[in-house]
């Protein structure tokens, strides 16, 4: 079977589900590229949690976990399969900490938000590995290498969250700040470079860090990405603009497409 790609989609605001704009029609055009995958495994800056956990269901729910947005976005529905036997895998090719099946959450903004503009036909199963809040950047990274073997078995690895993501400074003008803009770019030159023992340690690159990460739930879904890439993969920017100030959409793909 082909190895698969590996996905960071910088998620955004939930609207991206039904407006369609730069983002929305990147994230489409990338799926047509890709192989269809027998399921998907989805790291959502979402679902935090103390322990580490995976959706296990057979029909994971639609979760609106956002509020004060139109009506039309909580009338949207991501009907997808869940995969048990993909949960199972998970829970017993991960050796470094117990992962746990869960049947109470499903699918958070993070992951349908993303995959009704890449697979609207909602016909490919889905699962989430929750972050587990309880352990460092470097075990995340860990954790995310005992992932890698899933790209050989035709499953989809994606990260969802935001490199940059600060709420807090959001600018509705849109002009991107300047430290937001030096942060992202330079995560994209360490990228690059397969400097990925910088990333790790963020909080060390730059001064412009801690204010593009003032917490970490979104940042960490791109270590999972970056754990599961091979060395010899390519990788390549898809989306790569800064919205409403203090948020990167930076979006890559590690490994080949079509």
């Amino acid at each position: 079977m082909e190895k698969l790609p590996v996905l960071f989609i910088g998620h955004g605001s939930p609207m991206n589900a039904i407006d369609d704009n730069e983002y929305s029609k990147k994230w489409k055009a990338i799926a047509v590229q890709l192989p269809k995958p027998e399921a998907i495994l989805c790291i959502s800056a979402h679902w935090v949690t103390r322990g580490c956990f995976v959706t296990s269901m057979q029909h994971p729910r639609t979760i609106y976990d956002f509020y004060g947005f139109p009506p039309d976005l909580y009338k949207v529905a991501y009907p997808a399969p869940g995969s048990p036997k993909l949960a199972e895998t998970i829970i017993n090719s991960i050796k470094s900490i117990k992962i746990s099946s869960d049947t109470a959450w499903g699918l958070d903004h993070g992951t349908w938000s993303v995959l009704c503009r890449m697979y609207p036909n909602a016909d490919i199963p889905i699962v989430q590995l929750s972050l587990n809040a309880d352990l460092t950047p470097a075990e995340h990274f860990e954790l995310g290498k005992e992932l890698r073997s899933l790209r050989n078995s035709g499953i989809l690895v994606m990260g969802s969250g935001n490199i940059v993501h600060n709420l807090g400074e959001i600018n509705w003008g849109g002009t991107a700040f300047g430290w937001a803009v030096e942060f992202d770019g330079l995560v994209k030159q360490k990228i690059e470079n397969r400097k990925f023992t910088d990333l790790i340690n963020y909080q060390t690159l730059a001064s412009s860090a801690l204010r593009s990460i003032p917490t970490n739930e979104h940042y960490l879904p791109l270590l999972y990405v970056l754990a599961t890439a091979e060395p010899d993969d390519n990788v390549s920017f898809f989306t790569e603009s800064i919205t409403m100030g203090s948020i990167s959409m930076r979006s890559m793909i590690f490994g080949n497409a079509y």
